[in-house]
């Protein structure tokens, strides 16, 4: 039996992006198309937009789900989005769904190596909850979930990172992609907030006329989600979603939408609030990396979520801070999850190489 035909309107799915670059295959067509865009001269890669770590496995969804089942086990179903690729360790069930990616994006788009791209599609995942997460493979929940704490009627909460602020409006080729994301936001909602008073969306919910633009970034989090509103603001702003979407490789003038602008304009149209989250961010490549990763085992079950970030970038796959932070989430999540085959310990894994 299908299991989405029997699924409750209430419940809540959740949608995962997930890659595993250590493939050789895979690897092979990711260099293969960076050259021929190199060659055309139409490269304009995001900062960090082509390093390993956007694209290493380092087994963290296999442990984000271990957090969802042990923190949230009542979800809905579970959708991974992905090239194509399945993880060594997965179980097939009724309540897991591989989507590949052109089940979602037209194959004329394809392929495409833009996180960015392929998350403004996941919204017309068919069957897809009105309620949901997104979450990127190094997003975990960490602590027993309180769905008022990420949900209001009709509306869903969203909170700001710990980074300094963003200056400026005009994109910069030296930005991360969520600098630039937040630049992108002010540019279009400024430009659209004088005319809101006679605009009204589907839903009946005017723009605030008076938007003042927050120059910060939004954290690394389990994204709420309201499918109705997400299939709004395509139809607001279908020039931003063509924007993303003719991506091939994540660009600094092309930057994501669904982690920046989505939350801003459900804010501006009052589909969002910012909340307090307890968090806690660590990235892999800095020096303080064991301090963070010890800072988390205290506050483990405490923390409304946390994300540990891959920014060893071009670090061979064997590199001691990868393998520290695989020791510590089997540490902390050490039960394999109904989405696990039940003879693959997450103890034995040993790191794929470039060269595999």
């Amino acid at each position: 039996m299908n299991p989405l035909l029997n699924k409750s309107n209430n419940s809540i799915d959740i949608v995962y992006l997930w890659v595993n670059g250590n493939d050789g295959e895979w690897r092979a067509k990711r260099e293969k198309y960076a050259r021929n865009l190199a060659a055309s001269g139409g490269l304009s890669f995001a900062k960090f937009g082509n390093v390993e770590g956007r694209y290493r496995d380092n087994d963290e969804l296999r442990f984000s789900l271990r957090a969802l089942e042990k923190f949230f086990p009542e979800h809905g179903h579970i959708y991974i989005v992905t090239d194509g690729q399945v993880p060594d360790w997965f179980q097939a069930s009724e309540h897991i769904t591989l989507i590949d990616h052109d089940q979602l994006i037209p194959r004329a788009a394809l392929p495409t190596f833009d996180s960015s791209k392929i998350e403004s599609y996941i919204h017309r995942i068919p069957g897809l909850s009105e309620r949901y997460f997104y979450l990127n493979d190094d997003v975990f929940f960490g602590a027993p979930v309180c769905l008022d704490d990420w949900f209001f009627e009709n509306g869903f909460y969203v909170s700001w990172s710990d980074e300094p602020e963003v200056m400026g409006s005009r994109l910069e080729v030296e930005s991360n992609s969520l600098e630039n994301a937040s630049r992108l936001s002010k540019q279009w909602l400024q430009s659209k907030s004088n005319q809101s008073a006679s605009r009204h969306g589907e839903m009946g919910r005017a723009m605030d006329p008076q938007y003042q633009h927050t120059p910060r970034t939004f954290s690394h989090s389990p994204r709420p989600m309201l499918k109705s509103v997400l299939i709004e603001i395509e139809q607001d702003a279908p020039e931003l979603f063509e924007r993303v979407r003719s991506t091939v490789f994540r660009s600094w003038n092309k930057p994501t939408i669904v982690s920046d602008f989505v939350l801003r304009w459900a804010m501006a149209h009052g589909f969002a609030k910012t909340i307090d989250h307890s968090h806690h961010y660590i990235a892999t490549g800095q020096l303080e990396e064991t301090q963070s990763l010890q800072r988390l085992k205290a506050l483990f079950g405490k923390l409304h979520f946390f994300c540990i970030n891959d920014t060893t970038d071009d670090a061979h796959d064997g590199d001691p801070r990868l393998l520290e932070v695989r020791q510590t989430l089997n540490e902390l999540l050490p039960h394999p999850s109904r989405c696990e085959v039940e003879n693959i310990e997450a103890g034995n894994w040993q790191p794929l190489h470039a060269n595999a």
